[in-house]
This record gives C-alpha cells, sequence and structure tokens, in this order.
C-alpha cells in the first residue's frame, strides 16, 4: 500500500502572509491540527495547533483596557510566517505506508504532507495510518471471530494451519504475525469470515498448539 492510497487530497492550504487568527479560525471550523503553508503553489512551512497554542492572550488589565485591546490586536496581527515550521517533513505519494510511518516516528510528528515538485498533493496523520491501513491490516469492526495460536507464525506450523483451515471451508479475512519480547517464536492471529471455528479450535488442539479465541 502506497501513501497515494490513503492520503487526503483535497488539502487546506495557507498563504504565510495569513495572519494567526485566519490560520486559528481555519482549524477549529475544520478541525485541524496542522496546515501546510504554500506561497504561489509551493510548499513553504507548516503550522500546527501547538504553535498557535503557544501564543497565549495577555491576561485583561482592568485599568487600562485599550491597551490590552491593542495587545490582543497586535498579537491577532502576527503573520504564520513568523510562527511557521520551514523545514516540513514531506513524503511522495509513490512512498510506501512503512516507509512513512517509519519516517513519522522518527522525525516525531503527527503527520506528513505529501508533495511533488515542492507542489502539495496530499497530506496524511496518524489518524490515516489508524483507519485507512491499521484497520484494515486487523479486520477491526468487520464480522468473524479471531484466533490466536501460540508459535504458530512460523514456517512448517504456519502451512499446516492454513491447510487445516482450507480444507474446513474457512475464509481468512486477516491474518497478521508477531512476536512476543522474550519468545523464541512467533504467533499468529487469523481473523477468520465465521462466528462458529469451534472445529477448527479443538482440531489445532489435538495437534498440540495452544489457541486462544480473541475479542474482535
Amino acid at each position: 500500500m502506497y501513501l497515494r492510497d490513503v492520503m487526503t487530497t483535497d488539502v487546506i492550504t495557507l498563504s504565510s502572509n495569513a495572519h494567526i487568527i485566519d490560520a486559528k479560525k481555519v482549524m477549529d471550523a475544520n478541525k485541524l491540527q496542522r496546515i501546510p503553508v504554500v506561497d504561489r503553489g509551493k510548499l513553504v512551512g507548516i503550522i500546527t495547533k501547538k504553535d498557535l497554542d503557544k501564543l497565549s492572550l495577555p491576561k485583561p488589565n482592568p485599568r487600562d483596557l485599550l491597551e490590552w485591546s491593542y495587545s490582543v490586536a497586535s498579537l491577532y496581527k502576527i503573520p504564520v510566517k513568523d510562527v511557521m515550521h520551514r523545514d516540513v517533513v514531506t513524503a511522495t505519494p509513490d512512498m510506501t505506508v512503512e516507509e512513512a510511518v517509519a519516517l513519522a516516528q522518527s522525525k516525531k510528528v503527527g503527520g506528513l504532507v505529501v508533495v511533488e515538485d515542492r507542489e502539495v498533493v496530499g497530506i496524511v496523520t496518524t489518524n490515516d495510518f489508524f483507519y485507512k491501513i491499521l484497520n484494515k491490516i486487523l479486520g477491526i469492526g468487520e464480522r468473524g471471530t479471531r484466533l490466536e495460536v501460540v508459535g504458530g507464525g512460523e514456517g512448517s506450523v504456519l502451512e499446516e494451519i492454513l491447510s487445516c483451515l482450507n480444507k474446513s471451508g474457512q475464509r481468512i479475512t486477516t491474518l497478521h504475525i508477531y512476536k512476543v519480547p522474550g519468545k523464541a517464536k512467533k504467533n499468529v492471529v487469523i481473523h477468520l469470515d465465521s462466528e462458529d471455528i469451534t472445529p477448527c479450535v479443538k482440531d489445532f488442539e489435538k495437534k498440540g498448539y495452544k489457541v486462544t479465541i480473541r475479542k474482535r
């Protein structure tokens, strides 16, 4: 799977000359955490909700409300270019989701701006990684039953498990293999498109495998 398959393409952007009050309004109205900053069609920076939250309003001064109002007005007149990040972490549409997740984690960012020739063509966020990728891989929200076989992620064992499932006519929705820290062998979790997998469980247990039914 590639970023082009999961990225949002209708990206909301701002110019570097926009005021931070404009950025705040756009973020609040669209429930955004970040907005790419674009000048003349090219990416020049990014502004985040955290950046705006750091710009705290001065406390009201009852003795001089006029001065306070000027302070507030001056704060909101700050242009986006004065607070935006210029070293934007970017990705390309043909980057794999594995590469993108690794990049976002290494840079400690919650989203990547997707560009081609410095032009913004999309954006991908942590939510996209969860809802559009992780949910699909794990089959979250889909009907059926999950079973976990301890040590079932090893080659010959996995082959035997899959052969057994195929013979019994079970349809596999998703499958993933993981290793528990400190354990030598890998486990396998198989999401089957069936509510009753009792015969499979009994068959695996007869073969000496430890099987657990997991909640969907």
